[in-house]
């Protein structure tokens, strides 16, 4: 009997999954007869409009990328970074934690990025959901004034560096940079900028460190931490100074458009 239920239940299932592909097959067939894959109208002024399925499609496609776009093209990398030297500098590995900051540093990421965001929308985006662009202009819209942010926040050298990298002469004017050499130059100056607002700030916590250490040192108290020590005065200094407030708001005007 017990033989005879283990050959049962395969059959079963392959029977189920079977009928379930079946009709999944069935399914999709009728759907690919019912809507086309890529339907593309041309309207009487040249114009091209793409059916829904392709444009969920390519939003499927966007959002599959949306985390690479906003570590590359936003102000995310700088903020991100600068936390984490600052828990870093604390001396407190995991507080506040890894959801937290990162939580904190998309709003700030949000906030800074808002000008430029409503920019794109309004300007891209919203007309073409309103059908009065064709894709390719709206895209170009929409990526205007993303350049523009990313072209502020550039360092000239860093530019330079990587056109020479990829073999293109010299740009004449910013919008000729395409976006292959724009994103690594934003990137590199982001990651430079964010580690110089980093070591700022590090300062005065290396300093209590050092003071902590050399104190305990001369107190014949080489076998404990210093670190156990002085935790507790940097936090009071970071609270006392209302540190966080600080933090945001040297962040935010680190970004001149």
């Amino acid at each position: 009997m017990p033989c005879i239920a283990r050959t049962l239940i395969p059959r079963r299932l392959t029977g189920v999954l079977g009928a379930c592909l079946g009709s999944l097959m069935t399914f999709a067939a009728h759907a690919q007869a019912v809507l086309p894959a890529v339907a593309i109208k041309t309207a009487a002024d040249g114009v091209q409009t793409y059916s829904l399925s392709l444009q969920i499609l390519v939003l499927m496609t966007v959002l599959t990328l949306l985390p690479a776009l906003l570590l590359a093209m936003t102000a995310f990398t700088r903020i991100i970074i600068v936390l984490s030297i600052v828990r870093q500098a604390l001396g407190m590995a995991t507080t506040p934690s890894n959801q937290v900051l990162t939580a904190l540093a998309l709003f700030m990421t949000f906030f800074v990025m808002s000008p430029a965001i409503n920019e794109a929308y309004a300007s891209g985006i919203k007309p073409y959901l309103d059908g009065q662009l064709a894709g390719e202009v709206a895209i170009d819209r929409t990526i205007r004034p993303l350049r523009k942010f990313m072209l502020a926040q550039t360092r000239e050298t860093d530019l330079q560096l990587f056109s020479k990298l990829s073999g293109k002469p010299q740009f004449a004017t910013a919008e000729d940079v395409p976006l292959s050499v724009l994103i690594p130059t934003f990137m590199t100056s982001e990651l430079k900028t964010a580690f110089q607002i980093g070591f700022m700030i590090f300062i005065p916590f290396l300093v209590i460190d050092l003071v902590v250490a050399t104190v305990l040192m001369s107190m014949g108290m080489m076998m404990l931490s210093p670190m156990l020590i002085s935790l507790p005065f940097k936090i009071m200094l970071f609270v006392l100074v209302d540190g966080w407030t600080l933090l945001m708001g040297t962040l935010a005007a680190s970004f001149h458009q």
